[in-house]
């Protein structure tokens, strides 16, 4: 009889191989690796060399101009009409026009007290001056305080109102507008934002208000954040030397080339009319500041930063605080680019190379782009092509591209030019977070439009921290329970950070041992950054 089983072909290549789990699997490699791997990978390479060219020349283009800007560029009051504003004989203090301060606050306990005296003790008419305290708090203890803060400076003749709303709708942006709706506002030409830990100097309105006064063309006038406790630890440090190039270089250069930049949310000037022309606060995204300033510019507006004009503020000095500010920050942007690109395409109003800056330079590279080839490129890509030799990465492009953008990023805060290596590496830890909420603003899915107020500490907590006894310390560790020591450390744990800690190692092991580039001194670097973000210790080393 024949036999009718089915015979198998077995190639003579991999006869009389012990097929256990490792050899079947370095077979598959072996097979997908050249013509599916190999390629992908090339084509990883080439996207990422493109995207860290397209931050480069923004960078050097930034460095240009603001070194044409310093140079040649008129000072703000010459290239804008300005005169200060004096009290009239005659007419008192009616040329003054009458400025709103606004404060959102929710649950500030440790600021709210100095935001508010700042507020009160600015060098302003008392009659030309209306201050909101916006209160969104859901702790009835913090609520009462604040509202007898606000009693106390209302009884030394203070022209200041506390608001409190139903319910949390919209956020900020829906306080911001709640308070614009009030009947005593209709008589305020310009309105000021100071966040909860906002500290403006008493002249702050009048470096200002003559620039909205006397140039009927600008809708914002926004000063720069300067930090108090930017000396309290290395992530707070590590957070100065990021923000400071953003107004040392990107809000100078908006301002002083195309009248545009991203309002910051606090410390700027409004005028009350173009906050309504623009269609007022709205909360669609996490970014209100940004989507208020850019639908203003559609309309013809103009904008402008003033560098000298500082007001100090508070860092997130805690990692997760940090953390969900720059979910916010990341997710915010993405999400209002494409909920209003085609709405900037189609705008007649603006010039064409103004609507070029504000979709590719504005949101397309500095939002988006940014955080990508950081991540992908330095923290993904070429470690893998340690792992696939085949591939090749230029030195150009893994080395002197990104030695450049650094230094150009470095020309904001020069007493920190000694922690550059180590801002490197932590910035490419933070963008693994940065475009994993870029890709959640862009596809607007899952914590869109998550808002989590940034975590405030105070000056007068540090202090007190500081000032502290060590018998007193030592009183504070020996009562914690071990159980509870447990539960605060799981919950510092970042899973993700740990496991591209654990692959960046075992990626540098192996060029240790087989590569030809020295990746691996950067590559285990990289690995004890993401190890201190991972387990949550960053913002406790000093």
């Amino acid at each position: 009889m024949v036999d009718s089983e089915p015979k198998f072909f077995i190639p003579e290549s991999i006869q009389g191989v012990n097929f256990d789990v490792t050899a079947q699997m370095r077979m598959v490699w072996e097979v997908i690796k050249a013509p599916l791997i190999v390629p992908l990978l090339n084509l990883a390479v080439y996207i990422c060399l493109a995207m860290a060219l397209m931050l480069f020349m923004e960078r050097v283009y930034m460095g240009i101009v603001i070194i044409l800007v310093k140079l040649f560029w008129k000072k703000p009051h010459q290239r804008y009409r300005f005169e200060p504003l004096q009290e009239d004989e005659e007419l008192g203090n009616t040329n003054f026009p009458v400025v709103l301060v606004q404060i959102p606050m929710f649950n500030e306990k440790e600021v709210y007290k100095v935001s508010i005296g700042a507020a009160c003790n600015l060098s302003w008419p008392a009659d030309r001056l209306v201050i909101q305290v916006l209160d969104d708090s859901t702790d009835p203890a913090i609520k009462q305080m604040v509202e007898m803060e606000c009693q106390r400076w209302a009884s030394k003749g203070i022209n200041i109102t506390y608001q409190i709303r139903e319910t949390r709708g919209g956020y900020k942006a829906g306080a911001l507008k709640e308070g614009l709706k009030r009947s005593y506002v209709k008589h305020c030409e310009y309105v000021a934002i100071f966040d909860a830990d906002f500290r403006p100097e008493p002249d702050f309105l009048r470096r200002s208000i003559p620039f909205l006064v006397g140039n009927p063309d600008i809708a914002l006038v926004q000063a720069r954040w300067r930090f108090v406790n930017a000396d309290e630890c290395l992530l707070t440090r590590m957070q100065e030397m990021s923000l400071d190039y953003h107004f040392t270089v990107e809000q100078e250069v908006g301002s002083a080339t195309h009248a545009f930049f991203g309002f910051n949310g606090t410390a700027g000037i409004w005028r009350i009319a173009a906050i309504n022309e623009a269609g007022g606060w709205k909360d669609r995204t996490t970014v209100e500041d940004m989507d208020l300033a850019v639908r203003a510019s559609l309309r013809g507006w103009k904008f402008l930063y003033l560098g000298d004009l500082q007001a100090k503020s508070e860092l997130p000095s805690t990692l997760r605080a940090f953390r969900f500010q720059q979910h916010r920050w990341s997710c915010g942007p993405a999400n209002l680019f494409r909920k209003m690109v085609m709405e900037i395409v189609r705008n007649k109003k603006v010039r064409f190379w103004k609507k070029v800056y504000v979709i590719y330079s504005f949101f397309f590279v500095r939002k988006i782009i940014a955080h990508m080839v950081t991540f992908f490129f330095y923290c993904l890509v070429i470690p893998l092509t340690i792992l696939i030799p085949e591939v090749h990465v230029p030195i150009w492009g893994a080395v002197y591209i990104p030695s450049v953008i650094t230094i150009l990023n470095s020309v904001g805060t020069p007493r920190s030019i000694h922690l550059l290596f180590y801002w490197i590496l932590f910035e490419n830890v933070m963008s693994l977070h940065r475009t994993k909420a870029t890709f959640i603003g862009l596809l607007e899915y899952g914590r869109a439009n998550e808002w989590v107020v940034t975590e405030k500490l105070g000056d007068s907590v540090n202090a007190n921290n500081k000032n502290k006894s060590g018998d007193a310390a030592k009183k504070n560790v020996a009562t914690k329970a071990p159980k509870k020591t447990r539960s605060k450390f799981v919950e510092r744990l970042n899973l993700l950070e740990l496991g591209f800690a654990a692959f960046l190692f075992l990626c540098g092991c192996y060029d240790f041992v087989h590569g030809k580039h020295n990746y691996f001194i950067y590559l285990f670097l990289q690995t004890i950054t993401f190890s201190i973000v991972g387990f949550g210790y960053v913002g406790t080393i000093v």
